[in-house]
């Protein structure tokens, strides 16, 4: 499953973005929103992981939009692993109250940690509340790419993927291999994170190693 990922600056923007879309994830720091406009993006058909990183924003603001998009229905909120408890607890209280999933995600921009470290990335994650562990990690060699891979090889869920160009090829093979999605921007151009392939891209090779 690919989940479209995008950084809209208006709500306009965002909606007609992902027309059509059946997964996406709204990256929400970059707007200037009220409550309506929230109600407005999570009214969408389709299921919507609610995204919003501390790129200028407090934290009472992020999780006061965070908050909002969890009440207006939001099918999954993401959480970043170093936020404090302050910030992160009520909002998993929120969640669960809801029923809405919680991934608790882990970000490295420099590289991928050992194999040990990232066993221990992904027990924090479900410690402090996830139902889906992320991790994304910059893959410099093909030994990196390997390793976030094997996060995939357990009962838990976990969304594992190589950032960079080296990274790539784990966001395909990652869908493949049991993680719940893959993130890829409507169009080349338009990525959230680095190494990330088009959408009608990724799903041409996806549909090619295993038809659906």
């Amino acid at each position: 499953m690919i989940c479209t990922s995008i950084m809209p600056r208006t709500v306009d923007e965002a909606v007609a973005a992902l027309e059509g879309v059946e997964l996406a994830e709204i990256r929400m720091e970059r707007m200037r929103l009220t409550r309506r406009d929230v109600k407005r993006m999570f009214a969408l058909p389709c299921r919507i992981v609610a995204t919003c990183r501390p790129d200028g924003l407090s934290d009472p603001e992020r999780a006061g939009i965070l908050a909002w998009a969890i009440d207006c229905g939001a099918a999954y909120v993401d959480l970043e692993i170093e936020s404090t408890p302050a910030f992160r607890s009520p909002l998993v209280a929120a969640a669960k109250q809801k029923g809405t999933k919680v991934i608790v995600s882990y970000h490295n921009y420099e590289f991928t940690p050992s194999a040990a470290v990232l066993d221990e990335v992904v027990d924090d994650c479900f410690r402090k509340g996830a139902d889906i562990a992320k991790v994304a990690c910059m893959v410099n060699t093909g030994a990196d790419g390997a390793r976030i891979l094997a996060l995939l090889d357990g009962a838990r869920p976990v969304i594992a993927l190589g950032m960079g160009e080296k990274g790539a090829v784990t966001r395909v093979a990652a869908p493949l291999l049991g993680s719940p999605f893959t993130y890829a921007p409507p169009r080349k151009g338009k990525e959230t994170a680095p190494g990330q392939l088009p959408r009608a891209v990724l799903q041409k090779m996806l549909d090619r190693l295993a038809p659906r």
